[in-house]
């Protein structure tokens, strides 16, 4: 949900928490709460992050209220900030720059075919990528990226839909405890496509957007053009060198 409203009476909604899968579910919760622009993330390490969102100041002041509730109920300290009426500079110098102009020209990748997105934080990378092979095997998803955020914390993201990623989070959490320590875990079912575009996206997707699935049916096809030939050719050599009885 983008802000729409009079551009005049603009303002700028931090929530911060200790958590990627967190931030992630209270922006989502925020864009479908209020009319407001999710700008994106910012991650500044032991684990921080905070989300900042734009728009008029009374639907800001509603996305940041929402922000802080979901934040309580996820059992995170938090912090929040609205700020009326910011300086331009103020926007030019934070990461709100780089994502309008995103906004204005239309650039920005986006995977919507997917139904959900599942967020799963590790503490430490060995439980992470555990946790990773082990919801792949378990359910129909795709391994979207992972994201790092300081402090050991690491989070791998998933899509796919709703029942098959809540599948694969069912698995995954198991076994990152098994490996490790897991941290946090988020589902968020339907996402809005302005949080869908501040995700991260790994750039085998952005070099490939296609499927995995349609990828590897690919890659077969062409290894069997390419070596159902050479197969046949060696049959035919090898019954040619036979003697003759």
């Amino acid at each position: 949900m983008g802000f729409e409203g009079d551009y005049t009476d603009l303002a700028l909604g931090l929530v911060s928490v200790q958590s990627f899968p967190a931030i992630v579910g209270i922006a989502d919760h925020m864009l479908k709460e209020a009319g407001v622009t999710l700008v994106g993330y910012e991650k500044i390490g032991g684990g921080n992050c905070t989300a900042i969102v734009r728009g008029g100041t009374a639907e800001v002041r509603l996305a940041v209220a929402e922000g802080a509730e979901r934040a309580k109920q996820f059992g995170q300290e938090f912090s929040s900030l609205v700020i009326p009426r910011p300086m331009p500079n103020l926007e030019a110098v934070l990461p709100i720059g780089q994502r309008l102009a995103q906004l204005a020209t239309g650039r920005g990748h986006s995977m919507l075919s997917s139904h959900a997105i599942g967020l799963l934080e590790t503490r430490g990378f060995p439980a992470m990528v555990g946790a990773a092979d082990a919801m792949l095997k378990s359910a129909d998803v795709i391994l979207a990226a992972y994201e790092k955020i300081g402090a050991g914390l690491c989070t791998v993201i998933i899509r796919g839909t709703v029942s098959n990623v809540a599948i694969a989070l069912d698995v995954g959490m198991l076994e990152a405890d098994r490996i490790g320590e897991l941290h946090s875990v988020m589902l968020v079912p339907r996402p809005l496509e302005d949080l869908d575009q501040t995700l991260p996206l790994a750039s085998c997707w952005i070099e490939k957007p296609q499927p995995l699935p349609m990828l590897l049916s690919i890659q077969a096809e062409e290894r069997e053009l390419i070596e159902l030939p050479d197969v046949l050719q060696t049959i035919t050599i090898t019954r040619q060198e036979e003697p003759e009885r």
